[in-house]
């Protein structure tokens, strides 16, 4: 029996949906003690829904509830507990039969109904479960008053027979982690495997999975996939495959490891903002929160012309920049309102699966306006790694952040390092010699800052200084999942 309630007694469930009342209750009492409306619907109706069946449930309930009171037998009533007039007829039976009368107040949390309202078969309208929740919060009040014997709270989270809290549901489980990522100024370096080449031979899935898991086993933080239609000549030759980046990335939110997963960068010339939102709110989901959404103006007029599609001026590219990220947060914010903004306007904003928390959008460039855009619209800028030319990049940062109000320790840096790490020096020397084809092997270890692990290290440490907090670390001699094993003790703390 739940700690302090009288046996027998009248026990009256007061919750939304989702809040756990029917667990609860099913926890801690016999089934023919629990009076529950749904379940009389289901008897007088169609189901457990018929909302048409209400009247004639919610009559047989309360000839059970008398007659079981009359009997001095618990009786426990499970409903949504918010219609005053029913409490207090509850009350007045129990009252003549001289039965104690307890009030069960469900506090839990709006996050969590939302989740198990999300997972039943027949689902309340968010709209009203919302109202729900802020009704049932305004009944401490109400109960406080109404002549309980006792009112007790419960925040269901927990476990129904009050043990450990039991696992949160994702939705509220990783809003945090959506929130704190890329890491601020100062807060730390986090890597991501950025893979831009794919020598996966007859097997692609299987290669695609080996990497995403020996990823994850020597420290990255995620994956992130070039968003190319073409491989593009600084990678590889234009008949080597570049796969599709959000089917890929689907493929891998299904092996279930905490690697977060996006772009660097998605084009904006061929990625439609309203349908790309709609991609990144799936994969956001499907990873628990861990998506993140990189994208950029587009550069590669080639892929355009072979595709079919048009490639406007600098201008026109970066003005479509503003218009997404302008698009994607209204389709992502709540509610499904009518959207009237600077550059867009929308009837609605209707885009289900929501992502689970602010999904961070990281622009990719470094011209002047792009970094301007930045300042007011982003959640990171990706910037080149070169140490003398991020110094420059984000002395021109500060800048526009200043003239858009905006805190620079509030803006995530990261930037794209394409670099060459051997165990040692010998090793660095082969895979350099092996790499650099025409350019000198000075002019090679200079461009993609060749070196080994301790001189990793310490690069990493000096971009820290600067105040980048995500490194996108693509290797040039990435041929397998093997290769990433050098790298542990760069990503190990």
């Amino acid at each position: 029996m739940p700690h302090d309630i009288p046996d027998p007694a009248l026990v009256v469930l007061v919750g939304a949906a989702g809040s756990g009342k029917s667990t609860w209750a099913a926890a801690h009492y016999r089934s023919a003690e629990i009076v529950s409306s749904d379940a009389l619907r289901a008897i007088v109706g169609s189901g457990t829904g018929d909302l048409d069946a209400s009247t004639d449930a919610f009559a047989v309930l309360d000839l059970i509830v008398a007659a079981r009171l009359r009997r001095g037998l618990t009786t426990v009533i499970d409903t949504l507990g918010f219609d005053r007039d029913r409490r207090l007829a509850y009350l007045a039976l129990g009252r003549a039969a001289g039965s104690p009368c307890v009030a069960v107040h469900f506090t839990t949390p709006h996050a969590v109904c939302r989740a198990r309202n999300a997972k039943r078969d027949r689902r309340v309208p968010a709209s009203v479960l919302s109202k729900q929740v802020k009704r049932s919060a305004a009944l401490a009040a109400e109960l406080a008053v109404e002549g309980w014997d006792r009112v007790q709270s419960i925040d269901a989270t927990l476990a129904a027979d009050g043990g450990p809290p039991t696992p949160t549901p994702p939705v509220a489980a990783r809003a945090a982690t959506s929130t704190s990522w890329p890491p601020l100024p100062g807060q730390g370096i986090d890597y991501i495997l950025n893979i831009s080449r794919f020598p996966w031979g007859a097997d692609p899935t299987g290669w695609l999975r080996d990497m995403a898991l020996a990823a994850a086993d020597v420290g990255f933080a995620g994956i992130a996939l070039m968003d190319h239609l073409i491989q593009i000549p600084q990678v590889d030759r234009a008949w080597e495959p570049i796969p599709e980046p959000y089917v890929t990335l689907g493929h891998l939110a299904a092996l279930g490891t905490d690697l977060r997963l996006g772009t660097l960068v998605s084009p904006v010339t061929f990625r439609q903002p309203g349908v790309l939102a709609k991609s990144l709110a799936t994969l956001d989901v499907l990873t628990a929160g861990r998506a993140f959404a990189g994208i950029g103006a587009g550069w590669w007029e080639r892929e355009h012309a072979a595709y079919g599609l048009p490639f406007p001026q600098p201008r026109e590219r970066l003005d479509e920049v503003e218009r997404a990220i302008e698009t994607m947060r209204a389709l992502w914010a709540t509610g499904t309102k009518p959207y009237a903004g600077r550059r867009v306007s929308l009837p609605e904003t209707t885009c289900y699966p929501r992502p689970i928390g602010r999904l961070p959008i990281i622009l990719g460039g470094n011209g002047s306006r792009t970094l301007r855009i930045a300042a007011r619209h982003a959640d990171a800028v990706n910037l080149p790694s070169d140490e003398a030319t991020l110094s420059a990049k984000l002395a021109e940062l500060h800048t526009a952040c200043a003239a858009a109000e905006r805190d620079p320790a509030t803006l995530a840096m990261t930037v794209l390092d394409v670099s060459v790490t051997g165990e040692d020096r010998e090793d660095v020397a082969r895979r350099v010699e092996r790499l650099r084809g025409r350019t000198s092997a000075a002019a090679y270890v200079r461009r993609h800052h060749a070196g080994t692990v301790d001189e990793q290290r310490r690069r990493r440490d000096r971009l820290a200084d600067l105040g980048v907090g995500t490194i996108f670390l693509a290797l040039p001699d990435l041929a397998g999942a093997s290769d990433l094993d050098r790298l542990r003790p760069l990503l190990t703390p």
